[in-house]
């Protein structure tokens, strides 16, 4: 029995290892394996993969096949992109780019802005703010931007107050009153949705909360289409440093912002999810 498992680590690992030099580097500014008129493209699964596959027959139009790598994941689609495994990837905001960055020396920049989904709260044990009792458990996502953005969510409905220096690096440390002695857990952003049956109420990145069949007309509170967060934190098409005007670049972005996409999102989101072009 040991051998046989023994065994099946090794094909497992000869696997990998198939796959991962199958998508290893060619040099140059496309993704490898693809040629001038393929462009790979990494994305989460909802809305973005779904909003790329719309794009598609506006690409195949101008003469371009667009091949979609989904990821469940925040880290590993901009170390594919960095690593020329992708052309561009679609799945996260410009803040939560310019940290990655920073943290991991990474050059990747925005080639421009796509949609934005409203963050929203959502009922879990407690099914309205107003039954919140004291002590309550509070989800929100553990990365450090959308924390924030959680944090300022629930302070702009009266349920905390934050140290005003803070700002998008705030934590659950720098909560200056807290009336209701709210237990803020942190959890990673996909995590969420399943964990909403065990928590009061949870904070919900869009993309997660449509995973979790969750509607944005149903969230207790959301960030506003009017609002500063709304263009902080739209969702860009990242690409490496260098890239942001070439001929892929410029056919993917037009084919995202067609009319065709714009349609898409509207019949198909709701206001989960909203373009901003």
């Amino acid at each position: 029995m040991k051998f046989k498992k023994v065994l099946s680590v090794l094909v497992a690992l000869g696997l990998v290892t198939v796959m991962a030099a199958g998508c290893s580097s060619s040099g140059g500014g496309s993704a490898s394996g693809s040629d001038d008129k393929t462009i790979v493209v990494g994305a989460s699964p909802t809305p973005h993969a779904e909003i790329l596959k719309a794009a598609e027959n506006v690409l195949k139009e101008k003469g371009y096949t667009l091949k979609i790598t989904e990821f469940q994941d925040y880290v590993q689609p901009n170390m594919a992109l960095e690593n020329k495994e992708l052309d561009a990837n679609y799945f996260q905001h410009k803040p939560y780019l310019d940290e990655f960055n920073e943290k991991n020396g990474t050059k990747l920049v925005s080639a421009g802005a796509v949609h934005y989904e409203p963050l929203g709260l959502y009922a879990g044990k407690t099914k309205s703010l107003a039954e919140l009792s004291d002590g309550a458990t509070i989800a929100v996502p553990n990365d450090t931007t959308n924390e924030a953005r959680a944090l300022l969510l629930l302070e702009a409905n009266g349920l905390i107050k934050l140290n005003p220096d803070a700002g998008l690096s705030a934590t659950p440390k720098d909560i200056t009153e807290n009336p209701k002695n709210l237990n803020v857990q942190e959890l990673e952003a996909a995590q969420l949705g399943r964990s909403l049956q065990d928590v009061d109420m949870a904070v919900i990145n869009g993309n997660y909360a449509l995973q979790a069949d969750l509607k944005v007309t149903d969230a207790l509170a959301k960030e506003e289409k009017d609002s500063e967060a709304a263009q902080t934190y739209a969702n860009v098409v990242a690409v490496r440093e260098g890239d942001e005007n070439s001929d892929k670049t410029k056919a993917l972005m037009e084919a995202l912002k067609s009319d065709d996409v714009k349609k898409f999102i509207e019949d198909t989101y709701q206001g989960s999810v909203v373009s901003i072009f």
